[in-house]
């Protein structure tokens, strides 16, 4: 058995991409189809934070009496705009493929772009090496 990539979170061998992020899951090489790289962005939890701002001034306006009700809505709605504008930090890559009859599964994500891109290379000389 040849090993293309061994590391703390991972494991690419001529046959299997170990990933270990909580469980340990297993994917067999010959078996991945369409492998592409993803970028993932953190943007989807600052537009849920910003609804649930919303939401709150909303339903402050709705049960607070004058003044109150102007704070809160004011307040909301500006933390809902800072979030909005704020750098997103939480970025993260992923491998994606087809794998045994599922359309796109998660095979492999980091936050860490170095650790990312050398086990996205062993998988893409594994599946090389497979197709000889």
């Amino acid at each position: 058995m040849r090993t293309y990539y061994r590391g703390p979170d991972a494991a690419v061998t001529d046959e299997l991409l170990i990933w270990q992020a909580g469980t340990t899951k297993a994917f067999v090489v010959a078996e991945l189809r369409q492998v592409a790289r993803v970028r993932q962005d953190g943007g989807r939890v600052k537009r849920v934070v910003a609804a649930v701002l919303l939401a709150v001034a909303g339903a402050g306006w709705a049960r607070l009496a004058l003044p109150g009700r102007w704070y809160v809505a004011i307040g909301a709605l500006l933390a809902a705009l800072a979030l909005a504008g704020w750098p997103s930090h939480t970025r993260s890559w992923a491998l994606r493929a087809a794998y045994r009859g599922d359309a796109e599964v998660t095979v492999y994500s980091s936050a860490d772009p170095r650790v990312f891109n050398q086990v996205s290379r062993a998988l893409q000389r594994a599946i090389e090496d497979a197709r000889h």
